[in-house]
């Protein structure tokens, strides 16, 4: 190969290197909880998930257009089966009106009232995780080019965190029960160090490693 061809392959090569370890920071910290990361912003205590089984009743009334019922039910799919290793059962339906909800029915919701100013919002004593179709609205108009569907399934599994019984919000950036700032200006936390940048969603859009440890340990406190 000549010298000036082996040049310019090396430094592609060295450009791939160094945006796959930068991607990988943020996978490894999804697949793996390392001791001493489980650490919350102490605005809840872990408990038990209320319920011993959990059926989320998917109403898609005064869903955003662009949102299709398949598309917001499979999220919560998704999201349901990626908690499912807590270890407390789980299941995922349509609603079907006039029809007598099932033991342990969370309806999963559209509605402005009940989610609060938030994207989304869970309330346990009801049963329900609503989401806003007005903050959707605004996301798709203030940005156009961003997939919702990635913040559908981020809100999604964060409420749904907390009816599995995780009260507290993780200072891990990347877990999906986190949140950046406290409002007091201490930050969450990566494990590199590194802060994450203006405009990216750090946060995974399903639960992480250090998010199912923590679902684990609420329902099987210690004695």
């Amino acid at each position: 190969m000549r010298p000036g061809l082996l040049l310019a392959v090396s430094a592609v090569l060295g450009f791939f290197s160094l945006t796959l370890a930068a991607q990988t920071v943020r996978d490894r910290e999804m697949a793996q909880c390392l001791p001493g990361e489980i650490i919350t912003w102490g605005d809840g205590r872990d408990r038990p998930a209320g319920k011993p089984s959990l059926v989320f009743v998917y109403d898609h009334s005064a869903a955003p257009p662009w949102f299709s019922e398949e598309q917001v039910l499979t999220a919560v799919q998704k999201s349901a089966l990626a908690w499912s290793p807590c270890g407390v059962p789980n299941a995922v339906q349509r609603l079907i009106p006039d029809a007598a909800l099932p033991e342990g029915s969370v309806i999963v919701q559209w509605s402005e009232k009940n989610s609060g100013g938030n994207f989304a919002q869970a309330d346990l004593g009801r049963g329900l995780l609503a989401m806003s179709p007005a903050m959707f609205r605004l996301l798709n108009t203030r940005n156009p080019a961003h997939d919702a569907r990635e913040t559908l399934q981020m809100v999604i599994s964060h409420e749904m965190g907390h009816h599995f019984g995780l009260m507290a919000h993780s200072r891990r950036c990347v877990d999906v029960t986190s949140y950046y700032d406290n409002g007091k200006g201490e930050r969450c936390f990566t494990r590199d160090g590194s802060s994450p940048r203006p405009g990216f969603e750090y946060r995974a859009t399903l639960p992480t490693a250090c998010d199912i440890a923590r679902c684990i340990q609420a329902n099987n406190p210690k004695p």
